[in-house]
């Protein structure tokens, strides 16, 4: 039997190739097999009647989630911002969300919608490192969290704050090192840490130490390895970047939805937890922002912007 690659398949049946994934994924392609990361399609295969009566689903599966516990989450909101989604006018067929977090939108988006493209970034390193590693190298990363599990659930509360104390130190030693063989093991100590810290936060010191203490949680479920699965399907073909929001530029055109969620502008000197990377997002940054929707915007793009608390729906 002869096989073809997603891509293939994807350019043969005139769909995504992140659409190929998840038909694959659901079992709805006969004999297709899983080597690695990728698919392989038999290449005699037909496309799967779709289910879907649109490119929208009314009512979606409860599909993935975020991966990660995040300051500023917008898991409660969903229902809010998804007011804004364009996709049902056929127009917009392309998603990207800079400053992505914990993801919480972007899986929203990726649950209920077969997109052409989709785009996030942030500038934090190690979680775009975590969104790459699921994404490439799923098998490695269960594998780790896996073993993490095994050794720390049967601990008393002693052992557990040793072993946390090793493991933060070890996340230390690899973030300041900043090899990229190191990857997947700093994406899966980063994981293990937010399940295991004080209230799921990332934060790091000046030199960009991560300094968060121990939690309390008697059972955390540190590999959620069907949510790291589904995850790993859903971000095939979606483009991953560390870098500055406005690299984003090139992507950005008249079909793109874009959902912006910069960190939050402190009120006083003393509220302020920006602290997701060793550098701020100060007024002058949130001026520049600001311009620069308004030359997204410009090229027709649909744009929704979180100020604040509230929402601001521009184009």
């Amino acid at each position: 039997m002869s096989f073809i690659s997603a891509k293939e398949a994807a350019i043969k049946w005139g769909i995504s190739q992140r659409r190929v994934s998840t038909l694959c994924a659901e079992k709805r392609i006969h004999n297709a097999e899983r080597v690695g990361n990728v698919w392989i399609i038999p290449a005699d295969a037909q496309k799967p009647e779709d289910a879907r009566s649109l490119r929208y689903v009314e009512h979606p599966q409860l599909g993935v989630r975020p991966f990660l516990k995040w300051a500023g989450g917008k898991g409660q909101l969903l229902q809010e911002i998804s007011a804004y989604y364009p996709f049902t006018e056929g127009q917009y067929t392309k998603y990207a969300e800079p400053f992505v977090g914990g993801g919480a939108v972007l899986f929203d988006v990726l649950n209920q919608f077969d997109l052409e493209a989709v785009y996030i970034s942030d500038v934090n390193q190690e979680l775009i490192g975590a969104y790459k590693s699921i994404r490439d190298h799923v098998d490695e990363l269960v594998a780790l969290l896996k073993v993490y599990q095994d050794d720390f659930l049967p601990k008393g509360t002693d052992e557990r704050k040793a072993y946390y104390m090793e493991m933060r130190a070890r996340f230390n030693e690899l973030k300041l090192a900043g090899r990229e063989e190191d990857q997947v093991e700093r994406a899966a100590i980063m994981i293990f840490l937010n399940k295991t810290c004080f209230n799921g936060l990332y934060r790091v010191n000046k030199k960009g130490a991560y300094n968060v203490p121990m939690g309390a949680y008697k059972r955390p479920l540190i590999c959620d390895e069907d949510n790291l699965r589904g995850i790993a399907v859903n971000l095939q073909n979606v483009e991953i970047v560390c870098g500055d929001y406005q690299q984003v530029r090139d992507f950005i055109d008249e079909h793109t939805f874009v959902y912006f969620d910069p960190p939050y502008r402190p009120l006083t000197a003393t509220a302020s937890f920006t602290s997701y990377t060793a550098d701020c997002f100060n007024d002058d940054d949130q001026i520049t922002l600001a311009k620069f929707v308004d030359e997204m915007a410009a090229k027709g793009a649909k744009v929704v912007v979180r100020k604040d608390n509230s929402y601001m729906y521009i184009g």
